[in-house]
């Protein structure tokens, strides 16, 4: 998550319908990506110390005790919504991840499943935001990152022209490919900058919900 996202207020929904042992099952999304990272279970306290923290809390069925994803490995959980199901006995909870979500390392408990066409770009992001960490050498991205953000906003600026002409030409053939260029650059941007493609897709969603 970047540094300049903002925490949003968590509500637990009302009239949650807990099991037997006083647990209800959560399915953790990826609020950018839609990807399913893990499904956790969380009684009252959990559902509590998420509300008020803002970070993901659970309850450990095998050591019966309450835990905060991310305590020791520091992948945690920003949530930023608590949804009940139609009958109120399972929750959805979207959040937005601080690395993987596995113990095991990978980003999902499901492994490092293929993001979905409209998952790629918060995919591309994390990618970006990686190289920005490691630097490998011979990395397209890395060498653009360390090129610095007048570099990047010129190549943005070159790539807006491509996509116009493509857009213009009459066949049209290369407006995806340049579409696709201009995305990756307005990436390496953003994250030049520290805005999460999170922020991005909220002020789409406030657009979209004012239509």
């Amino acid at each position: 998550m970047s540094p300049a996202t903002r925490r949003a207020e968590v509500s637990v929904p009302p009239g949650i319908v807990f099991d037997e042992r006083g647990l209800v099952p959560v399915v953790v999304q990826d609020r950018a990506s839609g990807d399913v990272l893990m499904v956790a279970w969380a009684n009252a306290e959990a559902l509590a110390r998420t509300a008020e923290t803002g970070l993901a809390h659970f309850f450990s069925r095998s050591r019966s005790a309450l835990w905060k994803k991310g305590e020791t490995s520091g992948h945690t959980l920003q949530v930023h919504a608590l949804v009940a199901d139609c009958d109120h006995d399972a929750l959805l909870m979207t959040v937005d991840p601080a690395g993987s979500a596995c113990h095991t390392g990978t980003r999902t408990c499901f492994g490092d499943v293929t993001p979905t066409l409209a998952g790629l770009p918060a995919e591309l992001a994390r990618v970006i935001a990686a190289r920005a960490r490691s630097a490998p050498a011979g990395s397209y991205t890395a060498g653009l990152l360390a090129k610095g953000l007048d570099h990047t906003l010129k190549k943005v600026g070159e790539e807006a022209i491509e996509v116009v002409l493509a857009a213009k030409a009459e066949s049209g053939d290369r407006l995806a490919e340049e579409s696709a260029d201009l995305v990756f650059h307005l990436l390496v941007a953003l994250e030049q900058r520290g805005v999460g493609l999170s922020q991005v897709l909220e002020v789409l969603r406030r657009r979209r919900e004012g239509k």
